[in-house]
């Protein structure tokens, strides 16, 4: 059966109802740890995932956030956050016996966001982002033990990976401090091996690792070597050689989901129906030869990114498309 799940972001700041809503929805898919990124800069993607790096100190300046020598108030303050989530989440989720999904921000979009003791970003020192993701994967590991014992009669769990950043880190995208430049293209086998490490430390510790990117030019086919048993796509950004790889990950028995539920209010919200989405997800099925009935089981639907831009009322609307359009798919 195809699943139903969110990509992580979602507007509102009281985590408790929004991740209730969250389990409720998604009650037969596969429902996740809210990130609500509008209560301030400790809850958004970056600031959790620096939550769990605790081998390495990292606090808030004006740039936004940068490595220390010691751990700073605000590291502790996404720390103390997290924690609070995670006591909401084990309160919520205490019956729940289906699969469940957590994001962190992966070691190359951490690399591109946060910079050096002395400025511009992490990417452009060599020994820096190694030291980054070997302390992400550590904190991964934590992590994922953490959740077990939280959500305890979870089937599964699903870690994943978000790494908005790839695609410009692969290209050479990421801007210099002075925003006149560009940083070196980081190579493949480096690429690979960085997320490896993060995707490994997950596989290690019996959960699933899934990657997400809604960014064009993902190096898609790089995620799998990396070890990424699941690929987590927005469908509308996707060009012919991305396709050949998602068919490829189905037919090998890896999990895709496919981003078409629109992340942000619709003008006209009538005009997006679960009927009109389950008929993109069949063509597209069908344009690369596979059977739905073959690949449903690996098959999962969701929003084409995070909703945390979008109203309220769509956020939830998204998560009803979603549920509706896994179960109107095999």
């Amino acid at each position: 059966m195809t699943i139903a799940t969110g990509v992580g972001s979602m507007p509102g700041d009281d985590l408790a109802d929004v991740q209730g809503l969250v389990l409720d929805e998604l009650a037969d898919g596969v429902p996740h740890l809210v990130e609500l990124p509008g209560r301030g800069i400790h809850s958004g993607m970056v600031g959790r995932t620096l939550a769990l790096v605790t081998t390495i100190g990292v606090d808030l300046q004006p740039a936004g956030w940068r490595l220390t020598d010691a751990g700073g108030l605000d590291q502790r303050r996404s720390q103390s956050r997290l924690a609070q989530d995670l006591d909401v989440l084990e309160e919520l989720a205490q019956d729940w016996t289906g699969a469940f999904k957590v994001q962190v921000a992966g070691p190359w979009t951490l690399a591109a966001t946060v910079e050096k003791p002395r400025g511009d970003k992490v990417v452009s020192d060599h020994g820096a982002r190694r030291d980054l993701a070997q302390a992400l994967a550590e904190g991964v590991r934590d992590h994922v033990r953490d959740l077990r014992r939280r959500v305890r009669d979870a089937e599964s769990l699903v870690v994943q990976v978000d790494e908005p950043a790839l695609a410009a880190v692969a290209g050479g995208g990421v801007r210099t401090a002075s925003g006149f430049g560009r940083h070196r293209v980081v190579h493949p086998p480096e690429i690979t091996e960085h997320l490896g490490w993060v995707l490994e430390a997950i596989t290690a510790e019996g959960a699933v690792p899934w990657v997400h990117s809604c960014a064009p030019e993902t190096p898609l086919d790089l995620l799998r070597r990396a070890g990424a048993q699941g690929l987590v796509v927005d469908l509308s950004v996707m060009d012919a050689g991305d396709h050949d790889v998602l068919g490829t990950a189905l037919e090998a028995g890896e999990t895709v989901v496919l981003g078409v539920v629109p992340s942000l209010d619709p003008g006209r919200p009538g005009d997006v129906t679960d009927t009109g989405l389950v008929d993109t997800v069949v063509r597209w099925l069908d344009m690369l030869g596979l059977d739905p009935d073959v690949v449903g089981p690996h098959l999962g639907v969701a929003s084409s990114c995070g909703t945390a831009g979008a109203s309220a009322a769509w956020a939830r609307q998204a998560l009803v498309l979603a549920r509706r359009t896994a179960g109107h798919l095999p």
